[in-house]
């Protein structure tokens, strides 16, 4: 991930202010990813990488008809998870990452999806930041979890400026107040993926613009 131009870091006040906007429009954020269990919404997150959430919807509707458990999808075989994957990018490699995934969720957890990051780390093409979305959607733990767009938001506004992912991550951790912790992933990457997008953020509509570090704003195209 490229780190953003340096800025100057948010008071926590500041911070409190913007989940504060954030809980006002939307009290309760939800993931776009479709899933029925924490198996399925595991693999929906492995899928995700490089890819858009309405992709991976588009192909796992079928797989997780067919395969909505670990024994299911094992039974299924490396080749048939392949050709109802193929429409998402790298699909060879996940699809070989879902296949072992679920074989050691049998052996080693019973087919049940542990709800601990260590564990789940430890499956294949399992990372610290699928885990946190696992733990945060299904298991209802306050995670982080930082793809390109909560590092893009937490550098671009000064809300949680570092150089790394993890260290957007830490910052994160220290400034979102604990009441707003468990949404906090979802604000975010909303927000992101919406109004602070990466090449021309909409600052004119942007509701947290006010405490936002991010200059020259971007104004109301013309026309509009």
């Amino acid at each position: 991930m490229p780190t953003a131009k340096k800025v100057k870091k948010l008071t926590r006040a500041e911070a409190e202010a913007i989940f504060a906007r954030f809980h006002e429009i939307e009290p309760e954020p939800k993931g776009e990813l479709d899933y029925i269990n924490a198996f399925t919404l595991l693999v929906a997150v492995v899928l995700s990488a490089q890819a858009t959430d309405t992709g991976v919807n588009k192909a796992t509707k079928r797989l997780f008809e067919l395969a909505p458990s670990p024994a299911a999808m094992v039974a299924l075989g490396v080749e048939q998870i392949t050709e109802l994957i193929k429409t998402i990018g790298l699909y060879r490699g996940k699809a070989k990452n879902v296949y072992a995934l679920s074989q050691m969720l049998l052996d080693r957890h019973g087919g049940e999806v542990p709800a601990d990051r260590a564990a789940l780390e430890a499956l294949p093409g399992v990372g610290r930041k699928t885990a946190n979305v696992v733990l945060n959607i299904y298991f209802r733990q306050p995670t982080i979890a930082v793809d390109t767009h909560l590092f893009r938001v937490g550098n671009r506004t000064g809300l949680a400026p570092g150089k790394t992912p993890l260290e957007v991550e830490q910052a994160l951790t220290r400034q979102v107040p604990e009441r707003f912790m468990l949404h906090a992933h979802h604000w975010l990457i909303l927000h992101g993926r919406y109004i602070c997008k990466a090449r021309k953020p909409e600052c004119w509509r942007c509701p947290i613009a006010q405490w936002c570090r991010f200059e020259p704003k971007t104004p109301l195209p013309v026309g509009k």
